[in-house]
């Protein structure tokens, strides 16, 4: 089997047993989060009601400085603002296919640093 077939399928399982993990817990809204090469993007998903809460990413916030990182957790302080304006305080965190270091984590810190709980 090519690698590049094993690497999609092995993301495929990560991402459906993250998403069971998160699914589990029902309730709260969850922080679905996705990453290109050049850019960063998240939003706040109701499954109960299925709709789309809040959402952030680094094409709609001018003017950032500073690597992917800074970019990162500028964008989780904006979604964290805006989720209070929509009258959500507690989240799940649903980080897809993607491991929870880096950008991934800048983003959930900047989460956790505009006061959303997860």
């Amino acid at each position: 089997m090519a690698t590049h077939k094993k690497d999609r399928i092995t993301a495929a399982r990560r991402v459906l047993r993250v998403r069971a993990k998160v699914k589990r817990y029902g309730m709260p809204p969850r922080v679905s989060v996705f990453r290109s090469l050049k850019h960063m993007y998240a939003q706040i998903i109701d499954d109960m009601s299925q709709k789309t809460v809040a959402s952030c990413s680094s094409l709609e916030l001018d003017g950032l400085q500073g690597d992917k990182t800074a970019v990162a957790r500028a964008i989780g302080l904006e979604l964290a603002k805006r989720a209070k304006a929509q009258g959500v305080d507690a989240v799940v965190f649903d980080r897809g296919r993607f491991k929870f270091h880096g950008r991934v984590k800048a983003l959930a810190d900047g989460l956790r640093e505009g006061t959303l709980k997860f």
